[in-house]
């Protein structure tokens, strides 16, 4: 098994596209990039611990690549945009792929160079691509919450901006 590390703006929009996706076998919500140790959700809002929401992917490499889960990744967010994702603004929503080890650094490299080429945005692709530093889960009430609340994580993922922008951009 070997792990994969994204900020995509809101956790809770961020582990379905994974968790269902062949070859994952785990999605933890959690935090990362920061300076803070197991910071808790009210620390990282407040935008003094440094962190974004984040997501680590748990995958099989022999069912799944992982240029093919950065390809997905690029599919949940707007790469574009640098100050959060959609209706959540601030550092703690920005986008990051962060690697870890080389191989995984050329691969989100070389995926961000050919989505940039590839006309999809006209907008410059400003998603950093990071080491990966220490990953800290959030709180059992945000893990999987999609999953335990089907109705409130559908209604955000529309009034969000997410769904629409997903649509209209990937189809």
């Amino acid at each position: 098994m070997e792990k994969a590390i994204f900020a995509g703006g809101c956790f809770w929009c961020m582990v379905k596209p994974f968790d269902t996706f062949p070859g994952v076998h785990k999605v933890v919500s959690g935090y990362t990039g920061g300076h803070k140790e197991n910071p808790t959700y009210e620390e990282v809002c407040s935008g003094t611990t440094g962190h974004v929401e984040a997501v680590e992917i748990t995958y099989d490499p022999g069912l799944i690549s992982y240029k093919s889960i950065v390809e997905l990744f690029w599919q949940q967010i707007d790469p574009t945009d640098m100050g959060g994702q959609f209706c959540d603004r601030g550092d703690s929503y920005r986008t990051a792929i962060f690697y870890t080890d080389e191989e995984q650094k050329a691969a989100a490299e070389e995926s961000k160079r050919e989505l940039a080429e590839s006309g999809r945005f006209q907008k410059e692709i400003v998603t950093p691509i990071l080491p990966a530093k220490p990953f800290y889960p959030a709180e059992d009430y945000h893990q999987d919450f999609y999953k335990k609340n089907k109705e409130h994580y559908e209604s955000y993922q529309i009034s969000s901006g997410r769904a629409g922008f997903i649509k209209e951009n990937w189809g």
